[in-house]
């Protein structure tokens, strides 16, 4: 593991936060969704997506329901709620923070 992917696993909460902020979804398509957008470089595990939806409920971050079997297997659906909203705004404004602080350290990088 880089320093990247130990990096990205402490903003897991975040980031799951944001794939709801665009609505209410289930672990596997949001698992998807983020190895997607990394283009394969993140994914999270099953068991440490799931820590992380018991943990986000119990803040009060996101909330779920049980989806119906009509649609194939039954799935939980979990969506943002108000504090979670707000949650997600002050982890995206510590990020920037932080992002221009290592720019800042790093100086000029060359690739």
């Amino acid at each position: 593991m880089d320093l990247s992917s130990d990096l990205l696993r402490g903003y897991t909460d975040s980031i799951i936060l944001r794939r709801l902020r665009d609505g209410e979804s289930y672990g596997y398509r949001i698992n998807r969704e983020i190895s997607d957008i990394s283009g394969g470089s993140f994914e999270l595990k099953e068991a440490t997506l799931y820590t992380a939806f018991r943990r986000l409920e119990a803040a009060g971050l996101i909330c779920s329901r049980w989806g119906d079997e009509q649609s194939g297997a039954r799935r939980r659906y979990y969506s943002l709620t108000e504090v979670g909203m707000e949650k997600l705004s002050e982890d995206m404004a510590a990020w920037k923070n932080t992002r221009s602080l290592i720019d800042r350290l790093f100086g000029e990088v060359e690739e």
